[in-house]
């Protein structure tokens, strides 16, 4: 099937989106982007493409959507199976680099997420605490998989590389608004390094949003999610 007939439906503020995007760079592989205002309105192809969540990325190849951004980056790596790989060879790695994939998606973000529509600062310390304590457990698992080298997977971006690093524009903006570094020497030095080596990448650093957009962005989606909390009490 042509490379022509890949798309993406996705919305540029979403960090789920980008795993998508990046995985598709890292393959080399041409394809339509879509663009979705997800505060106004969601598109017919959308609401097609994705009857079930309702919500962005959906990969459509061909005819037929994938849905949920780790399943999507997952079927990348299978259907462009030529290098380089996003998940790992070995079983038991790629079981593990899972694993964590699954703990930043149900613990550790909605955490994140916690910090951006906490209504009280007790909430919020709460909340920081929480991905502060998570940043830490990634920061050993970073000292573990990496060897020393760049990435998660090693020398090149991976499956935690992804996962992990589509969030780092909204760490930069929750720290701007918390005036706190969640990213730091002291505490997640090999993180902090990291973040620069995955954000400067050829795969990453044109498709990243730029943090003072975002900033505005989260105001926007603050003030709506908080709205919807208040009317539904």
């Amino acid at each position: 099937m042509a490379e022509s007939d890949v798309k993406v439906l996705g919305s540029w503020p979403s960090p789920f989106v980008l795993r998508a995007r990046i995985a598709l760079h890292l393959k080399s592989v041409n394809y339509e982007y879509i663009e979705e205002n997800l505060l106004e309105s969601k598109s017919e192809l959308l609401l097609k493409s994705n009857p079930v969540y309702k919500k962005v990325p959906v990969l459509i190849h061909g005819d037929k959507p994938i849905c949920e951004s780790l399943i999507i980056v997952q079927y990348i790596d299978e259907v462009w199976s030529s290098a380089p790989s996003i998940l790992p060879s070995d079983a038991y790695e790629r079981a593990n680099s899972r694993f964590w994939a699954a703990y930043v998606d149900d613990k550790w973000f909605p955490a994140l997420r916690g910090v951006l529509v906490a209504e009280s600062e007790d909430a919020k310390k709460a909340t920081i605490a929480q991905v502060e304590e998570g940043l830490v457990l990634l920061e050993e698992e970073f000292r573990k998989l990496s060897k020393g080298k760049a990435f998660f997977d090693g020398d090149n971006i991976g499956y935690l590389d992804i996962t992990i690093g589509c969030f780092l524009v909204w760490i930069e903006v929750i720290e701007k608004f918390s005036e706190i570094k969640l990213l730091n020497e002291t505490k997640t030095p090999c993180l902090l390094e990291w973040a620069d080596s995955f954000s400067s990448h050829a795969a990453v650093k044109d498709v990243l949003p730029e943090a003072d957009k975002l900033a505005e962005f989260s105001v926007k989606l603050r003030a709506k999610f908080l709205k919807a909390r208040a009317t539904s009490k």
